[in-house]
Formats: structure tokens, sequence, C-alpha cells
């Protein structure tokens, strides 16, 4: 359904808005909500039983962060946990080409003494196919007419573009209604993923980067998810709330208006400009959380 979309018409395509993430942590990590800790359980007196520490993966984080999360969880070395991913020989689907991005389920998981990360990524992948490949997950990706790894890469879109958990299901329905069209999915969170950053803003040159996720030029969906979804997330995957939406932004915090006209959609963007017009905006410079500047983007319909 979604590798052989319809080729892109000759007349100019309308440039999606978004919502991005606003949470920043201090490794610049994206996170859903507030910043969630990797904490330790760390015995107060050594003469008390032991307790297995525990790792707290939050929805949304990308495969970098899973990776350095567990180093430091593990004390070891930045770096080792993504050169143990291909000793760990996970059981990812043929589609992902031994990337873990999107199975990488985010959840508490307790650390033994004497984990290893091979083990750790391999619980992770293991609990992710679980919950993906069982019902009801399976079964709402065939009846959508895709598969489960393109389900997961979908997921990963909707948590990443979701202002909150309730317009989760719209922004699935746009993704699904831009696909059927034939339209680019124009998402900034693609490019955030390609340029590997957690911006919240993004330039007219970072639409025209040369990359598979650069969804303002490429048709379809990237190549993989662009982070590890939860379960709601995969839930509006595989059942996007009925819509005709194209179109969506943020005009303030609680208030994400979806369209599916265009010069309704303006009217939104305007409102959005009137609310955070600042002096110190370079007039390039879109604002993926909320909305882009629709007439600063060449490909964009005026």
């Amino acid at each position: 359904m979604y590798t052989n979309t319809p080729p892109r018409n000759t007349t100019r395509t309308i440039r999606l808005t978004r919502r991005g993430r606003a949470a920043l942590i201090a490794t610049g990590a994206v996170v859903t909500g507030t910043a969630v800790a990797v904490p330790l359980l760390i015995l107060a007196d050594r003469e008390e039983p032991a307790r297995t520490a525990t790792l707290v993966i939050p929805e949304g984080w990308r495969a970098g962060q899973v990776y350095d999360a567990v180093d430091k969880a593990l004390a070891l070395p930045p770096g080792t946990t993504r050169k143990a991913v291909p000793r760990a020989h996970l059981k990812l689907p043929h589609d992902a080409e031994g990337n873990p991005e999107g199975y990488l389920f985010p959840a508490t998981y307790p650390l033994p003494a004497g984990a290893t990360p091979e083990q750790v990524l391999s619980t992770m992948v293991d609990t992710a196919n679980k919950k993906f490949n069982g019902a009801p997950i399976a079964a709402g990706a065939q009846r959508n007419a895709m598969n489960v790894y393109q389900a997961v890469t979908i997921a990963s879109i909707v948590q990443a573009e979701a202002a909150t958990k309730a317009d989760m299901g719209k922004v699935a329905r746009v993704v699904f209604n831009r696909l059927e069209r034939g339209m680019p999915l124009q998402m900034d969170a693609t490019l955030n993923y390609a340029l590997n950053r957690t911006t919240l803003r993004t330039t007219l040159s970072d639409t025209r980067i040369d990359s598979p996720y650069n969804s303002y030029q490429r048709m379809g969906l990237p190549p993989t998810p662009i982070d590890n979804p939860g379960e709601e997330a995969m839930r509006a995957a595989i059942s996007p709330t009925p819509g005709d939406w194209l179109y969506f932004v943020t005009v303030k915090p609680g208030d994400t208006r979806f369209t599916a006209d265009y010069a309704e959609h303006q009217r939104n963007v305007a409102e959005f400009d009137a609310r955070h017009s600042s002096p110190s905006t370079s007039p390039d410079l879109t604002s993926p959380s909320t909305s882009p500047h629709p007439n600063t983007n060449p490909g964009a319909a005026r």
C-alpha cells in the first residue's frame, strides 16, 4: 500500500503542518510528556537484600537514546550498546534489515546483576514482538492493507507528531488520507530524524535535504520507524479516527485544529502567527511544533 505510492503530480503540493515535541531533556532527547528518568535502585544499606535495578524507556525515544540509557544503566562506556546490536541477533522483521528502531519497546525493564546489552536489547525486541504480532495489532494492520512493520512506522510518526494522546487517532488519519491521495506526508518529525536533532523549528533548506526520511520530497512512508512508539500510538495507527483531515496546526496548547480545507488551515496558521510572532524569528523559519508558515515553502500551495 505504501511502497508504491502514486507519483507526485505536477501541481504544487500543499504543505502539512505538524506538532513536534517541546520537552527536551539534557541529552537532547524527545520525550512523551515530561522527561522520565532512567533510575537505578541503589542499596541504601549494603546489609539489605539486593534489589534489581530497573531501566525506564519512555514512549517516543529513538534507538540512539535507548542505547545511551542502557550504557548508563549498566555502567558501560558510551557506544557499547550500539556496537552490541549485531551480536544480539535480535528477532526483527525482515523489513527492518537489522535496524531495531521501532522495536525497542518503551517500558520498565528489570536489570538483574550481570545483565548485558545484548540481553537487554533482546528483551525489548521480544516485548515488542509480543505486543505487535498478536491480536489486535496484526489483525488491525491487515485490515488496513499493510504489514505490521508499516503499522509501527506510522505509529512512530503519530508518537512524534501528536500534541496529546487524544490527537493520536486524528494524526494517524492525516497520514492515511495523505498516503491514499498520493500526497507527500511532509512531516517535520521525519526531517528531525534524518538530521538527528530535536529542534522545534524547520528551515526551507531542511526540506531540501537528500534523505530517504525527507517526507517533503519522498513519497510514501519513511524506510523505518523514526522512534519507538507506545501502545496508544500503535492503536491509533491501526484504528485511526474517522475523518477527512489533511492538515493540522496547534494554535495554542490544548488547541490543535484539524481540517481538510486549506483556506481554513491558512486562517488557523494566521491565528498561530498572531499569537506567536516574534521579531527575532527569521523569515525562513517554520515552527513545526505548531504550524509552518506555508508561504516560506515554494512547494506549498498559496
